[in-house]
């Protein structure tokens, strides 16, 4: 099957859903929000609206306090992770639309459209935690250190040759490889980052970029949410995109986005910082990879991993979005009543 754009202006599009499919349909672009074809749309939609929030309604003044007294270790970690996720969440604002100009479920592409204004936040959100406890000339070293550091730069290539590849030949199979790589990017590369901040703030330090990081990964959860189920979908209408080379090449996919994840953990945490060692990153890791392939309706790829390791529960529990008040109206729920209406993947 080639891959089309969709039209902006069609007035010969389909109407009845039951024409509509992700890929490759006969789009009118209008949105219609009691006619959806793909209902899960409603509650993604909801959720992510009812989670908008602003970086500045967090107070990072006890950070600037504790920024400088952070073990050299810390402070290094905390930078280059920040680096990262700086990256991260601006290439995919980048390429978000190049990917919704192929959607041809207007639904879909809604939530496409709210996933690229919040990576657009949490970029934001990064810069507003630099300005506040470093100098502008750190604040430039620190947001452009995935350019001179290896590690960094060796992490960001693989995602981003993905995402080059696509735009220069534009067929099927390479779409569906950016759709994966944003899954893996979604459901792995950010979590030995957020382990790290949250491992920060159970030892009493750096509350405020921590409870940020909750904001962020309360967003990434409904993004991973939104590309698994766009990839399922294909996954019914688009068999062709899943015989068994290709979901092999998946495989391969993911397991390189698993030991990347696990090999940067080692470079950036190691075990130089109080409360996480390089073991706890690994099965953390390795336990994200299977949850995220298996959720995919694959069979696990690391056989011993199928449960959260004991000494790493505190992550979903420091991931709570609610668990620190804001100055943004104070006592504000995060969460919302239709929280339920999503699953939480972490």
């Amino acid at each position: 099957m080639s891959l089309v754009k969709r039209p902006l202006f069609n007035p010969d599009g389909d109407i009845d859903i039951r024409q509509r499919r992700m890929i490759g349909g006969n789009t009118t672009n209008l949105n219609d929000f009691n006619n959806m074809k793909y209902q899960w749309v409603s509650g993604w939609y909801r959720q992510a609206m009812n989670n908008f929030w602003i970086p500045e309604e967090i107070n990072l003044a006890q950070d600037t306090k504790d920024y400088p007294k952070l073990s050299v270790e810390e402070r290094t970690a905390y930078d280059k992770i920040l680096s990262f996720l700086v990256f991260l969440d601006s290439i995919q604002t980048a390429n978000l639309p190049n990917v919704s100009e192929y959607v041809t479920a207007n639904e879909v592409n809604l939530c496409l459209n709210i996933q690229t204004f919040q990576e657009a936040v949490h970029s934001q959100s990064y810069s507003y935690m630099l300005d506040t406890i470093c100098s502008p000339e750190q604040r430039t070293d620190i947001l452009y250190q995935w350019k001179t550091d290896e590690h960094l730069l060796k992490r960001n290539t693989f995602i981003g040759n993905c995402y080059n590849e696509f735009q220069e030949n534009k067929d099927f199979f390479r779409f569906m490889k950016v759709l994966i790589a944003n899954y893996i990017l979604e459901g792995i590369y950010f979590y030995s980052g957020f382990m790290f901040f949250y491992n920060l703030a159970r030892n009493g330090k750096m509350p405020g970029s921590a409870q940020e990081i909750r904001y962020i990964n309360r967003d990434e959860n409904t993004h991973l949410w939104l590309f698994k189920n766009i990839i399922l979908e294909l996954k019914k209408e688009e068999p062709e995109m899943f015989t068994p080379d290709k979901i092999q090449v998946y495989a391969e996919m993911m397991k390189e986005g698993v030991r990347q994840e696990i090999e940067w953990g080692k470079y950036v945490i190691g075990d130089k910082i109080p409360g996480l060692t390089s073991k706890m990153v690994e099965d953390y890791i390795m336990y994200l990879g299977n949850l995220r392939w298996m959720n995919l309706e694959f069979e696990p790829l690391y056989p011993g991993y199928d449960k959260e390791p004991e000494d790493m529960a505190w992550v979903s529990a420091y991931s709570n979005a609610n668990m620190v008040k804001t100055d943004f109206f104070e006592a504000r729920s995060t969460a919302y009543a239709k929280a339920s209406a999503l699953e939480d993947d972490l």
